[in-house]
């Protein structure tokens, strides 16, 4: 592990290799799993004000289970996540015409309707974000359903931190990245990783 100001960084985020392949995967981190994905407080507040936006793309079991629930809820750690359809899909999913589940608020997004591109849990997956004192822990979370991104990343040698450039530095912001790179390659020439 390495330390980059108060960010504690798993070697493996700097030598595992993962590049989304949505044409084999189909979006399955977003149907997968026991529990919706961590929002912060203000995500929930900012994704309840754009419901109205992405209402449209929405499922009509994901608008009933936000009317009866709401976008979010507690999990047993305490943690508010995003809401889930019949203990599966992420309740702000939807299927585009290939059948594979994308995420609606990055729909919206990409179509320049909101400025919010989606949830930073989201945006920087694999990689998890914990908290410990007065420090952040990166840990790259290795989840069976992504295994066609670790093929692809090995397949096109990219890094985690390197697919992530763009979350890591929309969380700890361009000098903080340039600092992992610079350890990370400092790293490499001493063979360390």
């Amino acid at each position: 592990m390495l330390q980059i100001q108060d960010v504690i960084v798993s070697f493996d985020i700097l030598t595992k290799e993962f590049c989304c392949d949505l044409s084999k995967c189909r979006g399955a981190c977003c149907v997968e799993g026991d529990a919706g994905a961590p929002l912060t407080s203000v995500e929930v507040e900012l994704i309840e004000e754009l419901l109205p936006i992405i209402r449209a793309d929405l499922s009509t079991a994901a608008l009933r289970v936000i009317a009866e629930q709401g976008v979010a809820y507690t999990d047993p750690e305490g943690e508010s996540v995003t809401s889930i359809v019949d203990g599966k899909e992420c309740v702000l999913s939807y299927r585009d015409s290939d059948g594979c589940c994308r995420c609606a608020i990055e729909k919206a997004y990409r179509e320049g309707r909101i400025d919010f591109i989606k949830p930073i849990s989201c945006h920087l997956y694999p990689i998890r974000v914990s908290k410990f004192g007065d420090l952040w822990a990166l840990n790259y979370h290795r989840w069976n359903v992504c295994h066609t991104a670790v093929v692809r990343g090995q397949r096109e040698q990219t890094a985690v931190y390197r697919y992530l450039k763009e979350p890591l530095i929309r969380r700890f912001g361009q000098e903080w990245y340039d600092e992992l790179e610079i350890a990370a390659r400092e790293l490499k020439e001493k063979e360390i990783i």
